[in-house]
């Protein structure tokens, strides 16, 4: 459906659709499970993109997990449909227990390496690039910051 609307329109509702999204979950209160990847290309660089909506910090590809899907299966669908690339092999890092949006979230954390480059969808993702782990860019998102530093911890980075 996504696919039907022009880039620039569904761009332009994504700010909105968050913005709606968020209240949503801090009315319900409902749990919300979602999946993270640190993607490294071979030279150990991170892959992090902006988002068309939400804060304007760099972030993880990533997104939420639909209902009995498996979580390593949910991140490398969040990659394909963001980012255009193919990952293989995804590492579990860390499943991380946090409140997003004033709800409960589950978050499943993987690691994975990848030789591609990212081709953003143009809709959700605006700009995605790999960058030293030594040297991320700022402003990094809270919970991005929280993902990096369980990945970093795994001995990964």
């Amino acid at each position: 459906m996504p696919l039907l609307i022009p880039a620039p329109l569904h761009r332009a509702m994504l700010p909105l659709a968050h913005s709606i999204r968020h209240y949503w979950r801090r009315w319900r209160g409902a749990p919300i499970a979602g999946v993270s990847v640190v993607i490294t290309n071979l030279a150990g660089d991170v892959l992090l993109l902006k988002h068309s909506y939400g804060p304007r910090v760099w972030a993880l590809p990533g997104g939420g997990l639909n209902a009995r899907e498996d979580p390593a299966e949910a991140a490398r669908r969040e990659v394909r449909e963001e980012l255009g690339m193919a990952i293989g092999k995804v590492e579990p890092i860390a499943v991380i227990e946090e409140v997003i949006s004033g709800a409960p979230h589950t978050a499943h954390l993987f690691a994975a390496i990848c030789d591609q480059h990212p081709r953003p969808d143009g809709r959700e993702v605006t700009e995605a690039r790999f960058f030293p782990s030594h040297s991320l860019p700022e402003p990094l998102g809270r919970t991005t910051r929280t993902r990096i530093d369980a990945w970093r911890g795994r001995g990964i980075g």
